[in-house]
């Protein structure tokens, strides 16, 4: 067996999200689809650093698999690239050491969301952007994001569907960019793990923490009051894309691969 390390894009329009579900297009069904076809009917599992909801899209998800056999990793590039949709690309394969697991190795992660602030819906960014028509203090917006910065209880800002009872997450970074060209701000966060529809919960907070229907500071009170119910909204899936997976250098998992044996 050999273990690869993939990173990969995808537009997340088409697909049912990124895990395997019955009857339903995702991202881990294609994936998987292909390597079977590549192994000649063995079955290889996908372990990817997370799932990304229906629509939600990737610029640099990464997966991790055993393979059955040793392809070059610039030829197991090519050969997945060969049997991807459209909507899907391969960016990058290396082979790495058996310890590297996609999800448990990964050690931070970054977000970016995007929303369109046009007065109407554009028919070529609706897929790609939230969509926000009302009026917004950026640097409002900007300063209340230094408070999302540490370690906080995100309880407020986690979904009633997800699993994971410590709600507990530190932000490294949340920042929001104004592109007036385009008419589109740029959010990005960057922590060391998000709660199911996290990111979505953060920026629809924001826009209102901008259009004044929240304090400048209401983050800080969503933290204490520990109630979803009071964050609200929930930005567009559309808009969300997961930017980029951090891990440990290859040096430090070859070491911990060692010491297991």
């Amino acid at each position: 067996m050999t273990t690869y390390r993939v990173t990969l894009a995808y537009d997340g329009t088409n697909f049912a999200g990124y895990q395997v579900q019955p009857k339903q297009r995702t991202v881990q069904g294609v994936l998987e689809k292909a390597l079977t076809k590549m192994t000649k009917g063995t079955h290889v599992h996908v372990d990817g650093s997370g799932r990304t909801d229906s629509g939600v899209h990737a610029l640099g998800q990464v997966i991790s698999f055993d393979y059955p056999g040793m392809i070059p990793a610039p030829s197991m590039l090519r050969a997945l690239n060969s049997l991807m949709p459209l909507d899907i690309e391969i960016l990058n394969a290396e082979i790495v050491p058996e310890a590297f697991h996609a999800r448990y190795s990964a050690v931070g992660k970054r977000y970016m969301y995007k929303v369109a602030r046009g007065r109407y819906t554009d028919p070529f960014k609706r897929l790609y952007t939230g969509h926000y028509p009302y009026p917004l203090d950026v640097d409002k917006i900007k300063i209340a994001l230094k408070d999302l910065e540490g370690t906080h209880d995100f309880t407020s800002f986690a979904a009633s569907g997800g699993v994971i009872v410590d709600k507990v997450r530190t932000i490294y970074e949340a920042t929001v960019t104004e592109d007036q060209a385009n008419n589109e701000l740029t959010f990005e966060f960057y922590g060391n793990g998000f709660l199911y529809n996290m990111v979505r919960i953060l920026v629809a907070t924001a826009l209102e923490i901008g259009n004044g229907r929240r304090d400048q500071h209401d983050f800080l009170r969503l933290f204490e009051v520990k109630d979803r119910q009071q964050a609200r909204g929930t930005a567009p899936a559309s808009g969300l894309y997961l930017k980029e997976v951090y891990y440990p250098s290859l040096d430090e998992i070859a070491k911990e691969t060692r010491k297991s044996h």
